[in-house]
């Protein structure tokens, strides 16, 4: 493999025997005997005797949990023997470690040095397994499983609306609420993550004093231009110049082609049969793929027959005698796959060097990727068919809800792009109803502002943010349509609490909802658990330097057929003071993603088994995977597994996109038009004094659509609002959606 073996890590050798704990600049005088190992709880030692050294993981990183395919010599030159730097939370309170995770009680142990104090609660910064992290899921599980909590506390606490779901709808429905409600008015958002933002978290990682940002789950702002005014509107409201702000990352994301750095394309040999990595992309027509083609493992068959897909003569129309409109509902029937094989007649292992281009947006592969949406988004094959373009206005180019639909060809506008992807927007939302929260008054200066998570969760706050907290029961106090109150139940810290609020908005997934209101009906609990979301990781890696990158001379590589789908330098934008990375010299956040399939069965299917798939994997696991393609992909470069990679952060979500409706899997109609019995509809009707709001309820994955959804809540919630002002009859209440 080429890679250096040997200890890289930081160490200080333990006076006691022959242990050590392997460390990073903790700053911690450290030392270990058994009786100090902190029980249940991960860490890593590194051992050393007279004959041998070895490892010792914690018990959330089992030995026992290895592919057996990877010997213990191929661990040590992935560099699986180092400590990288972590920063894990114990009972809430950061502690900050290098494979090792520490508690108050071990620390006092060990005798703290002078001057020690813990570090302040500080999400962004942790490493690890992070996404839906321990702590986050566990109560829901157990509520699913038939878990009920009796002893519940009741905290006195009212408010006019309790928001549940902390992520951009929840945020972006508890600021609607607070403008529109009036002065005094008081809102509580509740989320069961140790950090707000949902999906659209942020990373920071440091190495030698440089600290480095990129997003954990939600990427980017994309189409702007497409965004309703409601979204517009707010994102102006909250401080952020669209056109000022894009273009500052226009700038910064052109920073890597400025450097003559491109695109490679990792052929693995547990794929193609011999790992290789070929710079640049095909060309236009079939010599251009050709000449491509013959620098990869692929064998001639199926490099004739890729090149064949690009050229344009030489692809017939493979449904001639059907008119437009039959040919385009059975592309929309069978999926690209299919189409690749039966109609094309592809060569079988074609399908691999495909397989890989959809997860990226729709979580499956090309065996659940209509044909149709192929040919709408310019996959090979379909030049010889004569289908007429998509108007530029029709029901097929305008989809509502925020799906970026067909307009995007002929509009798309640009896409915004923050060094800590939407978590930007979520900051400056808490910026907005809690100003002392995050210091500052403009975007710049937000990026590099510290959140004051101490700030966020007050007494006397117009706008408490309260994590941690698993919401298990939300009810009525009274009849549904004549109710004034509702009671809001959730788990924090293993103790039931309640509080009680005039409206409440749920902002979290759908099909957790029934479980929480079980009063619905059976129709409305069923439409909410009709989607089944998305799973997605995005995994970041900090890298001392990325010299590796320009001695190959690209910015990114894909790997199809791999754990993970690729790998991509970190984004360099710049907003304010922030200073991302621009000398090869310096560390490196480097981007990858993976996405859990079941290639062959349906797409609710594979969903729910990538979800078991990213809860069943350990970190170890997904470090592993992480090592070994890294040191395969990069390794004309002189990158060095065991000697270059200083953190991992690892973003699951277990529910990460909105499940959106496709011509393969549900009614064509759900999926190319937005007809009002899509189960997104009927699911996020006002039930009372509660309403939906969330990217579900739009079957969207866009962040538009979750500002949206926010919107409409809050806007059925303050129409109950104001008749229930005027009005002792239930009788005026708005009719449900």
């Amino acid at each position: 493999m080429g890679v250096k073996r040997g200890l890289e890590a930081v160490s200080r050798w333990s006076a006691v025997g022959h242990m050590k704990i392997v460390s990073r600049g903790t700053g911690l005088s450290q030392r270990c005997c058994a009786g100090w190992l902190p029980a249940g709880r991960p860490y890593t030692i590194a051992f050393r005797s007279a004959s041998n050294e070895g490892l010792f993981r914690g018990p959330h990183e089992s030995a026992g949990e290895s592919e057996g395919a990877v010997s213990k010599s191929q661990d040590r030159d992935l560099g699986m023997h180092r400590g990288i730097t972590r920063r894990d939370f114990v009972n809430g309170m950061g502690v900050a470690v290098t494979g090792a995770l520490i508690t108050p009680d071990w620390l006092s142990a060990l005798g703290s040095p002078d001057g020690y104090r813990p570090q302040e609660y500080y999400p962004p910064a942790q490493t690890g397994m992070r996404g839906s992290h321990a702590g986050s899921f566990e109560v829901a599980h157990a509520l699913r499983d038939g878990g009920a909590w009796a002893d519940v506390a009741d905290t006195r606490e009212h408010y006019d609306c309790v928001v549940v779901g902390g992520g951009l709808s929840g945020l972006s429905a508890a600021y609607f609420f607070l403008a529109s409600a009036g002065r005094g008015a008081r809102v509580l958002v509740l989320d069961n993550h140790d950090d707000f933002g949902g999906h659209a978290k942020r990373n920071e990682m440091t190495y030698r004093g440089r600290t480095l940002m990129l997003n954990g789950g939600t990427s980017y702002i994309e189409s702007v231009g497409q965004y309703s005014t409601v979204s517009r509107t707010m994102l102006a409201a909250i401080g952020i110049d669209i056109a000022s702000a894009t273009a500052t990352s226009n700038a910064g994301m052109g920073f890597y082609r400025s450097l003559g750095l491109g695109n490679a394309t990792f052929f693995a040999k547990e794929v193609f049969g011999e790992d290789r990595l070929v710079m640049g992309r095909g060309g236009s027509g079939s010599r251009g793929w050709a000449d491509w083609l013959a620098q990869t493992p692929l064998s001639a068959d199926v490099r004739g027959d890729i090149a064949r897909l690009y050229d344009d003569a030489a692809n017939p129309d493979y449904m001639s005698g059907l008119s437009d409109v039959d040919k385009k509902e059975r592309l929309a029937r069978i999926s690209y796959r299919d189409f690749l094989l039966d109609l094309a007649k592809v060569h079988p292992d074609v399908i691999a060097f495909f397989d890989d281009r959809p997860k990226g947006s729709f979580c499956v592969g090309i065996d659940g990727y209509p044909a149709l949406y192929g040919w709408a988004q310019g996959y090979p094959g379909f030049q010889g068919m004569n289908l007429e373009p998509l108007p530029r206005v029709s029901p097929l180019t305008h989809i509502g809800g925020g799906q970026h639909g067909r307009e995007s060809e002929w509009n798309h506008g640009d896409d915004l792009y923050f060094p800590d992807g939407n978590a930007t927007v979520a900051r400056l939302l808490v910026r907005a109803m809690i100003p002392d929260a995050l210091p500052g008054h403009s975007l710049d200066d937000s990026i590099t502002s510290r959140l004051a998570y101490d700030r966020i969760d007050r007494d006397g706050s117009d706008a408490r943010v309260r994590l941690n907290s698993t919401v298990v029961s939300v009810r009525h106090l009274g009849d549904p349509e004549a109710a004034r109150e509702v009671e809001i139940t959730y788990v924090r810290d293993g103790r039931a609490e309640k509080v009680r609020a005039d409206h409440c908005v749920m902002a979290c997934y759908n099909g957790v909802i029934p479980h929480l209101v079980p009063e619905m009906s059976d129709e409305q609990s069923a439409a909410l658990m009709y989607g089944v979301k998305m799973p997605i990781v995005y995994t970041n890696v900090l890298l001392r330097n990325w010299t590796a990158f320009t001695n190959l001379g690209i910015s990114r590589a894909t790997s199809p057929g791999m754990y993970h789908t690729g790998v991509n330098l970190g984004r360099s934008v710049q907003f304010g003071d922030y200073q991302p990375s621009t000398s090869p010299d310096d560390p490196m956040i480097l981007h990858m993603t993976r996405v859990p399939c079941a290639p062959g069965h349906p797409k609710k299917e594979q969903h729910r088994m990538g979800r078991q798939d990213l809860l069943d994997a350990s970190f170890e696991t997904f470090e592993r995977n992480i090592r070994d393609q890294l040191g395969r992909t990069l390794e004309g470069g002189g990158f060095d597994p065991a000697r270059d990679i200083e953190a991992i952060t690892v973003n699951r979500w277990p529910h990460g996109y909105a499940y959106s409706y496709d011509t393969l899997n549900d009614p064509i109609e759900w999926a190319l038009f937005a007809p009002d019995d899509r189960p997104c509809v009927v699911g996020s009707r006002r039930f009372g004094r509660i309403s939906i709001a969330n990217s579900d309820a739009a079957a969207s994955t866009h962040t538009d659509s979750a500002i949206d959804e926010a919107h409409r809540a809050v806007r059925e919630q303050l129409v109950v609002r104001s008749r229930a002002r005027h009005t002792n009859s239930g009788s005026d209440l708005i009719p449900s959606r």
